[in-house]
């Protein structure tokens, strides 16, 4: 890994971005289904099923979404989307026993998945575009090894909730989404803090 990849600001911020907004993510995939089954009286299907709007938004959005970032620039839709990601991690701490899934898991799935479809495709261009031509491969696998990695720390770190039953799972849930909401609030002030954008480029 050449060191000299991390002397680049935008690189470092980036890599931050990735790290933060997929280790909420992680979190949340894992939870999300979890808590519906044991709270929510959900089947293990349709607790599954419950997740389908952030990979069907992702893969129709994102190359709209990459145009317009290409026009933008990076730094406004990787400060937005990380931004609706946190709020969508709010509104899932509304999951609770007896709700309906199209007033509370639904609503809070869709702003979730905008908000990563408004960040995935403009991330990987900003990746590539922080370093030298020569790194770009580099770069790229280390964006995506980041990525599994906060997706595997945040796992990780669940074990004492998924232990929990009852009122005391609700409730480490509730704080969990809202720890996911601070790391994707925490990316987005990464993404307009280090993306700057250079003299007369975009912003």
């Amino acid at each position: 890994m050449p060191l000299q990849l991390f002397a680049a600001p935008r690189f470092v911020g980036l890599t931050l971005v990735t790290f933060l907004l997929y280790g909420g993510l992680g979190a949340l995939l894992v939870l999300v289904p979890f808590v519906l089954i044991q709270i929510a009286g959900y089947s293990a299907t349709a607790a599954g099923a419950a997740l389908l709007p952030i990979p069907i938004v992702i893969a129709l959005a994102s190359p709209l979404l990459g145009r317009v970032a290409g026009k933008l620039g990076p730094r406004r839709p990787l400060t937005a989307g990380p931004l609706l990601v946190a709020l969508g991690f709010v509104l899932i701490t509304r999951i609770g026993p007896g709700g309906s899934y199209w007033t509370t898991t639904l609503p809070a799935m869709l702003v979730i998945a905008f908000g990563m479809a408004c960040a995935v495709a403009p991330l990987t261009n900003a990746v590539l575009d922080a370093v030298q031509p020569d790194h770009a491969g580099i770069a790229s696998g280390l964006n995506s090894a980041v990525a599994r990695t906060g997706g595997l720390v945040s796992t990780a770190l669940l074990s004492f909730i998924l232990a929990a039953q009852g009122t005391a799972l609700h409730r480490l849930f509730e704080v969990a989404m809202l720890c996911g909401a601070a790391a994707a609030l925490a990316a987005a002030v990464c993404a307009f803090v280090w993306l700057k954008p250079p003299p007369g480029g975009n912003p």
